[in-house]
């Protein structure tokens, strides 16, 4: 059984030896005379780190065209970085992530080629291959501790001034951009802010690695003024998340707290003492408890929950995913293509809701739309095999006392809360979303080590 795990999450796979024969890997390092003397190349990481935080800098605040305009950018400096690099072991970079995520572009690129809308489709892939050249892009450049540091870092204090405005927002109050609320509902005179995003569930989908991140910063950084900073950020971001009344961030914010829990217990060994865990558990459940106890809002929104098309947002939800299983019904293996435009133009004909959907409203069944069953396990299959590479990096940082650690853990958390926020919204798509998200994947695939030099 132990080798049939090992086997799937290729947690045994020689990657070093695929390399040296692979001609792909050749193509790595043609460029390498031309990083003698080079001024960019000799300041690469320096450069990458300028990249993405001009691009997480601005994310929050731009349109998707720039955002676009960004992530081209950083794909060809990754191109350039990996044609001039000459040395073997950093030329391709693989790591097991690697591999299930090429597998999962190339299922999407079929998808496309089979596609019923074939140019709505081939946009999506566009857009999806710009999110996974990014990925390999942080993924390299993470390989620096420095980088990875100063990435989490700027990307947090970004997070802090969008907070600080959407609790500026619940403060003085925000005039709602589109019915984030049913008017007939006792929700419907309650703010939900949007700070800079423009909608609450993307707001509340932005901020999920922000509070994970920011709850291991507290550990994470060493000087005590910069801890305080920390806290302050965990404070400002969770509040804000409470803020925009969407309750799948809620749950999401929920997962957090129980992920950071059990993790910190693990890296300092506290589950010797038998309290620890029933307490932290139990002061979480405490916590929900007596916040839906003292504010009526809260307790509204988290009953509306539970009673299915009696809520209209619930019912609306209900009548796109009844609709969407019959469109995976009727290509179940490949699905229609990549991309929200190829599924706006195929859901009208299945559509009983009597409203264009942006969306399936659910990733696991947006993706089973768009590649079918095979996608959609090849998905799973990354899923396991990232969770399996961050528990093993976990404990070998964990035996070496290293600080980076944290941010593994806070990467680990924060994709845990994005896919369950992602079982009932589909924000996980919008660019501000999407990109942190690889960047987690990132994370943790930069603490890879080839297996040659894990057992060395």
């Amino acid at each position: 059984m132990n080798g049939l795990w090992q086997q799937l999450t290729l947690s045994q796979l020689p990657l070093h030896q695929w390399q040296g024969a692979s001609y792909l890997s050749r193509l790595s390092g043609a460029l390498a005379r031309w990083q003698y003397g080079s001024w960019i190349l000799g300041r690469s990481s320096a450069i990458s780190l300028w990249f993405m935080t001009v691009f997480f800098g601005l994310a929050p605040f731009v349109s998707t065209n720039l955002m676009s305009v960004l992530l081209i950018g950083c794909g060809l400096f990754w191109g350039i970085l990996t044609l001039a690099d000459q040395r073997q072991e950093q030329r391709i970079g693989l790591t097991p992530i690697h591999l299930v995520v090429i597998v999962y572009w190339g299922l999407s690129v079929i998808a496309t080629a089979l596609s019923p809308v074939k140019m709505a489709a081939l946009e999506g892939l566009l857009k999806l291959t710009l999110y996974l050249v990014m990925f390999v892009f942080m993924a390299r450049a993470f390989q620096s501790e420095k980088v990875r540091s100063w990435m989490i870092g700027i990307y947090l204090h970004v997070a802090l001034l969008v907070s600080c405005y959407g609790i500026r927002q619940w403060l003085f109050g925000a005039e709602p951009l589109a019915t984030w609320s049913d008017p007939t509902s006792e929700m419907g005179n309650f703010t939900r802010v949007y700070s800079f995003l423009g909608n609450p569930n993307l707001l509340a989908g932005y901020l999920i690695p922000a509070i994970a991140f920011s709850i291991m910063a507290i550990f994470a950084w060493k000087n005590r003024t910069a801890k305080i900073l920390a806290g302050l950020m965990a404070i400002a971001n969770t509040a804000c998340l409470v803020f925009t009344f969407s309750r799948g961030g809620w749950i999401a914010l929920v997962v957090i707290a129980a992920m950071a829990a059990l993790l910190l217990g693990y890296w300092f060994n506290l589950y010797k003492r038998k309290w620890v865990l029933p307490a932290a558990l139990g002061g979480m459940v405490g916590f929900i408890l007596l916040s839906m106890v003292l504010v009526p809002a809260v307790r509204m929104r988290v009953l509306s929950i539970f009673i299915g098309r009696g809520d209209s947002s619930n019912n609306f939800r209900i009548n796109v995913w009844t609709s969407v299983l019959q469109m995976i019904k009727a290509k179940p293996i490949l699905g229609i293509g990549p991309g929200n435009d190829a599924f706006n133009l195929v859901y009208p004909a299945y559509s009983r809701s009597g409203f264009t959907a942006l969306g399936a409203y659910s990733v696991p069944l947006e993706i089973a739309v768009e590649t079918g069953l095979l996608g959609l396990s090849c998905f799973v299959w990354l899923l396991t095999v990232t969770f399996n590479q961050a528990a093993i990096q976990l404990g070998r940082l964990r035996l070496g006392g290293d600080a980076q650690g944290f941010w593994l853990m806070g990467a680990i958390a924060g994709m845990a809360a994005m896919m369950v926020m992602s079982l009932t919204d589909t924000v996980w798509y919008r660019p501000q979303v999407n990109t942190l998200w690889w960047m987690m994947v990132a994370v943790v695939a930069s603490f890879y080590l080839p297996l040659q030099r894990e057992e060395s």
